[in-house]
């Protein structure tokens, strides 16, 4: 049985990144960098103003007061995207939004707020306050110099990112290809929601659940028909998922019992085995195997022990895949309301409710198949074996959503 440290380093010694492709920057949101992207510009690509007024030599201002106004002309505007050729003379301003480009000859921004009417009439402006050399500019390349770099290869694209790429003009950019990723769950006992149940029945959820979180982690789920308990059906089901996607997760038949054949069929048809059982709880009876370049997750039937091996195992693989350098679930940190035992010789993934406050308490009955107490929760904690947290201790979160 290896440790959870020794399960992922090995499933991530085994994974490579899948082709990249070229997308449009509206479709990127979540996608992973695949080549580093520099900037062909300046940003701000012009000196301009960072507040609506009056664009001034800041010397004609040094003395002006509420009490002793400064009188300017007013020689012309500048909307935003807009310039202005001609140079401003001393005693001259021009009228000046957020974002217009400063025209020659000036050297600050005097805010409208610090303006009031000038009795000469419209083309004069007083001036109630002084200015500061540069003042309420913004200057080119003060965000972003051309040839700087905007992105790294293996980062995640997010909401900054899209603003940024494109402010600096970015359409189009390689990221990694998202994984098509098989969903099988196995059991003859497994129903659809839309039969009725016989006696010894249930509905099948774990299906519904992991395709929630291939997308979360950038996958694309394709989701099978239930598999029945049959060495014949499972192999014929795992050989169709494998010739359609870039892995495989199935959830069920994974352990020792007489009707548990993944393994058994995944080898039937050139599957490697690699390992199976991890040092976890919930979760023990994990596989994971190779099939050329291809990967089989083999979870637990019980769903939290799906969802925690899929978390601690198959999430970084999966973000390998679309060429993630360091990937890690995203995780908080919160404080016990209660205790947290764990006596077992095994790490319990402990399924708490935090609250927005960030008080951390459990979520009720830990069994594997209690799906109550996983809909109540939003995290799961981590108890390393044979260890007692006490109240007020801050512990780790991974975040459930």
């Amino acid at each position: 049985m290896l440790e959870l440290e020794e399960a992922q380093s090995r499933i991530l010694a085994a994974t490579k990144s899948l082709p990249s492709e070229l997308i449009e920057l509206h479709d990127a949101h979540g996608r992973i960098f695949a080549e580093q992207i520099v900037s062909t510009i300046d940003l701000p690509p012009f000196d301009n103003s960072a507040m609506d007024g009056y664009a001034v030599q800041s010397k004609d201002l040094v003395s002006a007061t509420g009490m002793s106004p400064v009188s300017l002309r007013i020689i012309g505007t500048i909307p935003a995207g807009k310039s202005f050729s001609a140079k401003i003379n001393s005693g001259e301003c021009v009228r000046i939004f957020t974002g217009s480009p400063l025209p020659a000859g000036t050297d600050a921004v005097a805010m409208q707020e610090d303006t009031r009417p000038d009795a000469r009439g419209p083309n004069y402006i007083s001036f109630l306050d002084s200015v500061k050399p540069w003042e309420n500019i913004r200057f080119r390349g003060e965000d972003v110099k051309i040839g700087s770099t905007l992105a790294e290869a293996g980062n995640r694209l997010n909401v900054g990112h899209l603003s940024l790429l494109g402010a600096t003009g970015v359409q189009s950019l390689r990221v990694g290809r998202q994984p098509i990723v098989g969903i099988l769950a196995t059991g003859s006992e497994l129903r659809e929601a839309n039969q009725p149940l016989a006696a010894g029945e249930i509905y099948e959820s774990n299906r519904i659940a992991l395709a929630a979180l291939v997308r979360k982690i950038g996958g694309i789920p394709k989701i099978y028909p239930l598999v029945p308990d049959t060495l014949a059906e499972t192999k014929t089901s795992l050989e169709t998922a494998f010739n359609e996607c870039d892995a495989v997760i199935t959830t069920g038949g994974v352990s020792v019992g007489e009707f548990d054949f993944v393994k058994t069929a995944f080898t039937r048809f050139g599957g490697k085995l690699d390992f199976w059982k991890v040092s976890i709880k919930p979760g023990k009876p994990f596989v994971f195997g190779q099939l050329r370049e291809k990967f089989l997750f083999g979870l637990p039937g019980n769903p939290v022990s799906a969802l925690v091996t899929f978390i601690a195992l198959a999430a970084p693989a999966l973000a390998r895949m679309q060429g993630a350098k360091n990937f890690s679930w995203p995780s908080s940190t919160g404080v016990l309301l209660d205790p947290l035992e764990n006596s077992g010789d095994r790490r319990h993934f402990v399924r708490v409710s935090v609250d927005l406050k960030g008080n951390v308490r459990s979520a009720g009955t830990q069994a594997s198949h209690i799906l109550s107490g996983l809909a109540k929760a939003n995290g799961l904690a981590e108890v390393p074996p044979t260890t007692l947290l006490h109240a007020g201790t801050v512990v780790s979160i991974l975040q459930l959503s």
